[in-house]
């Protein structure tokens, strides 16, 4: 099965075995939870129209995400900072990567993972500059992406791409741009597509390697009724 064509079904069917095993073990398993939340957001991100939605598609895309690698800190009794957290878990993600089709797909879709380094509005070094001359320098990234394919550093490549949809995410979440803006159209168009096909890819390896893995404490879990009305504040 491709890539492009692993659906949010397809992958459900492959995910059962093991969803059933674990909740054979422990009702409402954490693991579990996770993919199901997970592929609860995609699959409605499937089902928009990926030019005229593309606000929401981004969104759904990313709390797909959020969803696998979100952490509890059990200290703070909330969740843990949300940027380290996506870091960690891809560097996890990477690591139990063992077909490489993470690298595979930034291999094949080069000319993407270039244009969304290239843009300067997703680098939030442009954000923080004080000149036009300052900002000016930021388009240089793609040029710093070659010599990052060249030197096969494929987990930089993938922080520094997420590190462009994130910022996005931050801006449409924080009532930073404007809903249906023509202003953010492309970018839209670059992060929602790397997204819809880095997606698959992850659950793909949560899939074949990840079952097993402790990916820490779940945030909000599900809980019936008695437990949310005993359950301390």
């Amino acid at each position: 099965m491709s890539t492009e064509s692993a659906t949010v079904r397809d992958l459900r069917r492959l995910w059962k075995p093991h969803k059933l095993r674990l909740n054979g073990v422990q009702s409402d398993h954490p693991t579990a939870v996770r993919f199901h939340r997970a592929c609860s957001w995609l699959a409605e991100a499937e089902k928009m129209d990926p030019n005229d939605q593309s606000d929401l598609v981004l969104i759904q895309q990313w709390v797909a995400f959020n969803a696998l690698y979100g952490q509890w800190d059990e200290v703070a009794h909330e969740p843990a900072p949300d940027r380290s957290r996506w870091m960690t878990f891809l560097k996890e993600i990477k690591d139990l990567d063992e077909e490489q089709r993470l690298p595979q797909l930034l291999l094949a879709e080069r000319d993407l993972v270039i244009e969304i380094l290239g843009n300067s509005y997703l680098n939030r070094s442009y954000w923080r500059a004080e000149c036009p001359e300052q900002q000016q320098k930021f388009a240089r990234a793609k040029f710093e992406a070659q010599s990052w394919y060249f030197e096969k550093r494929y987990l930089v490549i993938l922080e520094q791409v997420l590190e462009r949809v994130y910022l996005l995410r931050c801006q449409i979440m924080h009532g930073a741009a404007t809903c249906g803006s023509q202003l953010n159209r492309d970018a839209l168009a670059i992060c929602t597509r790397i997204l819809r096909l880095f997606m698959p890819i992850v659950l793909q390896v949560w899939i074949d390697h990840g079952s097993d893995r402790d990916w820490g404490a779940l945030c909000y879990p599900p809980l019936s009724a008695p437990e949310r009305l005993v359950r301390p504040r």
